[in-house]
């Protein structure tokens, strides 16, 4: 097979984005721009990927990590120039070589697959992706010769009355013979108005050359949206959402309205779940068969088992077992575990605790550093005191225990197998198992004193 590689554009300052964010890092459906980009060639098998950056380099390396080389255009003289900066990499290389734009996040690995596919039946050493658009103005026309090979490309500015009629338009996307590709960037010139170079020029330089340019027309012309300001932005965000959730639901997931639900792109979700209206589904979440998340709950890099329901609540990097009730207006933060047929119930925060099988916080109560075994029952308004001013402690509550109401539970301490905690208690000592543990003061009754102090405010 013919080695690939990809060189990406990342390089531009994004001006009309104004915003201190470097323009590829802007996120769509929760991801940044450049990092969708990356992740649908990372589909294609490829033996090199080089990301041309610039302004904001290091932040895009933090990003995208070691899925890139990377190599720097000091000054933006155009996307020739660009493809350019990557010769000392790929200009000896023998292969096919995809150039995509940074700013394209609606771009999928399907399509650039069969680009390169279209560009291999048709021994072209240039082919270009096209897309059809109702209204192409602004956009460089693609225009083909008697025998469907491209003959150049036409910018909006340059074509006559004519051409400007086509509806067939360059997206930015295309795939060259390495060699040849490198060969050709070394001649193209920048004599034009913005004094840059050009990638388009190549294919006129190929063309001259006698060589066989070609194009894959996307059938999608959504793929080609290129975002350069807030309200591509936004249209990018719009179809990438539409995208997600029409692929889940045909993948048989209930979505009660789509038009409000918002799902990441490497959110996993089992058949028959039920997603509600408000819900905001983050990062690499998986939710099991037969879940319902209820209106308005947001859960991010969570696992959450079959049959859970989670009402109008918050999770995080947290994972959730089977048959488990959460919410409403409970938090789950991060570093939790919940077995199965666990219940957090209303207004209960629970922040890296572990919860055995059949354990139940039903009713606000704060359960913060424990380790809850199964079976136990923690009462309304209990409080694991996890945090003494300077450091973090464990709260243990063993197998079967049961926490009377409003009890603080001072750490460390433990909470022994089958012990009972009576309300009101504020323990600081271990309880042994099957012990009850009364930490409070003896109720004292003093006759007539309301009455004394009612006496006392007349005066």
């Amino acid at each position: 097979m013919t080695n690939r590689y990809a060189v990406v554009l990342a390089a531009g300052q994004g001006t009309r984005m104004k915003s201190k964010l470097y323009k590829v890092l802007h996120p769509v459906c929760g991801k940044p721009m450049v990092q969708h980009v990356v992740d649908q060639l990372n589909t294609l098998d490829l033996q090199e990927l080089i990301t041309v950056v610039g302004f904001g380099a290091e932040k895009v390396q933090d990003q995208l990590g070691e899925d890139s080389h990377y190599v720097i255009q000091e000054e933006q003289l155009g996307t020739g120039h660009a493809v350019l900066q990557a010769d000392d990499i790929l200009a000896d290389k023998e292969g096919t070589t995809v150039v995509v734009c940074g700013d394209t996040p609606l771009l999928t690995g399907e399509t650039l697959q069969k680009l390169l596919d279209h560009h291999d039946s048709e021994n072209a050493k240039a082919t270009i992706l096209t897309a059809h658009a109702e209204d192409p103005h602004g956009y460089g026309r693609v225009i083909r010769g008697g025998n469907g090979q491209v003959e150049r490309i036409v910018e909006q500015k340059d074509a006559s009355e004519e051409e400007q009629a086509i509806q067939e338009i360059n997206t930015g996307t295309y795939c060259f013979d390495n060699a040849m590709l490198f060969d050709a960037l070394k001649n193209v010139s920048n004599d034009n108005v913005q004094g840059e170079y050009y990638l388009p020029d190549v294919i006129e330089i190929l063309k001259g050359q006698g060589e066989t340019i070609s194009a894959y027309q996307t059938p999608e012309f959504s793929e080609s949206l290129g975002v350069n300001d807030r309200v591509a932005l936004s249209k990018a965000e719009k179809l990438m959402k539409k995208r997600i959730n029409e692929q889940h639901m045909r993948n048989g997931v209930t979505l009660i309205d789509p038009e409000q639900t918002y799902i990441g792109p490497d959110v996993t979700i089992g058949q028959d779940v039920v997603i509600y209206p408000g819900c905001v589904l983050e990062g690499e979440t998986i939710i099991e068969n037969d879940a319902l998340v209820g209106p308005h709950s947001t859960i991010t890099n969570c696992h959450i088992g079959t049959e859970t329901t989670i009402n109008q609540s918050v999770a995080k990097d947290s994972r959730i077992g089977a048959r488990v009730q959460i919410g409403p207006f409970a938090h789950i933060r991060p570093e939790s575990s919940l077995g199965d047929d666990v219940k957090v119930g209303n207004f209960v925060e629970v922040k890296k605790a572990a919860f055995g099988d059949g354990s139940k916080a039903s009713h606000l109560s704060y359960i913060g550093d424990a380790e809850v075994g199964s079976g136990v029952n923690i009462g309304c308004g209990t409080i694991t005191v996890n945090y003494d001013g300077e450091n973090k402690h464990l709260t243990t509550i063993e197998d079967d225990a049961f926490i009377g109401c409003n009890s603080n539970l001072i750490a460390p301490v433990t909470v022994g197998k089958g012990a009972y905690v009576a309300a009101g208690s504020t323990i600081n000592q271990d309880v042994p198992s099957e012990a009850l543990s009364i930490a409070r003061s003896r109720q004292t009754n003093k006759e007539g004193y309301a009455s004394k102090m009612k006496s006392t405010k007349k005066d």
